[in-house]
């Protein structure tokens, strides 16, 4: 990969720790991908929708972490119809492997760095 990519992670609040993990393996030496991550790392108070919107945007493309929590996580559910409405790839990586939650309108696949590295470049 020539250049790093920006990345929005989409993710419920209950899956920081996943979202962390995420962020973890794109430094490891080893990692076949890197990217800028654009996750929201606290929730905003006022017009958090126009401050997310603004961070899609200058994104290249969207990962969203997919778990059960994902079906109740309002904010998740804007992100990744924000990121649709903006013309973004989005791409779900399911955030547990014991986990295969499905999100209506986004393909989502097993977390792999070959699965990542791939919608990376292709971005």
């Amino acid at each position: 990969m020539a250049t790093n990519k920006t990345i929005f992670i989409a993710f419920a609040i209950e899956d920081e720790r996943q979202r962390d993990f995420l962020k973890g393996q794109s430094l490891l030496t080893n990692s076949p991908f890197e990217y800028i991550d654009m996750s929201v790392k606290e929730a905003y108070d006022n017009d958090w929708k126009d401050k997310v919107r603004t961070r899609i945007r200058r994104s290249d493309g969207v990962i969203a972490l997919i778990s059960k929590n994902s079906l109740k996580s309002s904010g998740q559910k804007w992100e990744i119809a924000c990121a649709k409405e903006e013309g973004k790839k989005v791409l779900g990586i399911w955030a547990y492997s014991d986990d295969r939650t499905n999100v209506e309108g986004v393909r989502t696949v097993v977390w792999t760095w070959d699965a990542i590295k791939n919608f990376i470049n292709s971005l």
